[in-house]
């Protein structure tokens, strides 16, 4: 099973002081042991970056090169499959854009949404399941 990455779930697995990382990361174990893919888009690479090194977030965030190192490491894993946003992705997140009325607050879920599902990805690792639900086409799922 491929299962899309949001950056939710990303930070949960990657930031140890995180309240969820214990099962975050038994969570992935156990279904790498299964044989399971996560899909990565390189959107969520740059959000995760972004929030991880961010000192109001964390007390002590990473440094730009321990996240970019961590982030390399996601998107070179054995277990990863890369998508990327492509001409469809692009027209559905516009169309997705305006059918929902969604505001500039849903730009980057958004766009992301519309990557894994022009990919073939209908499940996606979220702790905001409230953001994929809106698109009805997403098995949201909360290690």
């Amino acid at each position: 099973m491929v299962m899309g990455v949001d950056t939710t779930f990303l930070v949960e697995a990657e930031v140890r002081g995180h309240a969820r990382h214990a099962r975050a990361r038994a969570w992935l174990e156990r279904h790498f042991d299964r044989g399971d893919s996560l899909a990565l888009a390189p959107q969520v690479l740059a959000e995760f970056t972004h929030v991880v090194t961010d000192p109001t977030r964390f007390a002590l965030p990473l440094t730009m090169d321990q996240a970019l190192a961590r982030a390399n490491l996601w998107w070179n894993g054995k277990e990863t499959v890369r998508v990327y946003p492509c001409d469809e992705s692009s027209r559905l997140f516009l169309k997705w854009m305006g059918d929902h009325r969604l505001g500039r607050k849903r730009l980057l879920d958004t766009l992301l949404a519309s990557t894994y599902f022009a990919a073939g990805v209908r499940s996606i690792l979220s702790s905001n399941a409230r953001d994929f639900a809106v698109f009805g086409c997403f098995d949201v799922i909360r290690p």
